[in-house]
């Protein structure tokens, strides 16, 4: 399925973990995690002093492991791969998105933090490695069982609640970022360029432009 069009299902009104497991692609892919948000850092987001604070609180304390981090990035790219109109989920800096989240929403850190584990003694008891150490194959075989709610099993029940969790903060923080939006193809307010209408609509209500219109009217095409 086309990527673009699984998240406008998404924004619309949710989708399963196998609508984006179907835009995930083959490769095995060397973990580089993104830095923090300068935004953040330099505190240039239109804030109030009291929330200024309370970022430059969170961004200070760490909450996730380098290990939980790496597991994070590489199911994020899972998640949301590159692909040949936009980055993937870490190119829009998702793992970190997620570490701010889970400081500011404390509700997510047992969830995530469990999830985490719980996938990794999965990986161990069939692999003997944790999740990040396996290969491509493994990690995708892994997934390939949590990201199917009404296929998954009923012991793997706990890995498709963490599952979708981490689709859903994959997919909010990487769809709130300018890769996101140009992904989509979102714009915002935006001035637009008219040329006046079409000739062929003209002629269609036997009506035209006088030559005093035409002169007055900027012609962008010539810019």
């Amino acid at each position: 399925m086309d990527r673009r069009k699984s998240i406008k299902t998404l924004l619309i009104g949710g989708v399963s973990a196998s609508v984006l497991i179907e835009a995930c692609k083959s490769g095995d892919k060397k973990v580089e995690l993104a830095k923090p948000d300068e935004s953040l850092q330099t505190g240039t987001l239109n804030r109030m002093k009291e929330e200024k604070a309370y970022e430059k609180q969170l961004l200070s304390e760490t909450f996730f492991t380098p290990h939980e981090m790496a597991t994070i990035a590489l199911l994020s790219d899972i998640i949301i791969p590159k692909d040949a109109v936009s980055g993937s989920a870490t190119d829009a800096k998702v793992p970190d998105f997620i570490e701010f989240i889970v400081k500011d929403m404390p509700e997510h850190q047992t969830p995530m933090r469990g999830g985490l584990r719980w996938l990794d003694v999965q990986c161990l008891n069939r692999f003997n490695n944790p999740f990040k150490d396996c290969t491509h194959d493994q990690q995708m075989q892994m997934v390939d069982e949590i990201a199917w709610p009404k296929k998954a099993k009923p012991e793997m029940v706990q890995g498709v609640a963490f599952f979708n969790l981490m689709r859903n903060l994959t997919a909010s923080g990487f769809y709130t970022t300018e890769i996101g939006f140009k992904d989509v193809g979102y714009i915002g307010n935006a001035p637009n360029q008219w040329n006046g209408v079409p000739a062929d609509v003209l002629k269609q209500y036997n009506i035209a432009y006088t030559e005093k219109e035409l002169k007055e009217c900027v012609n962008f095409d010539k810019a």
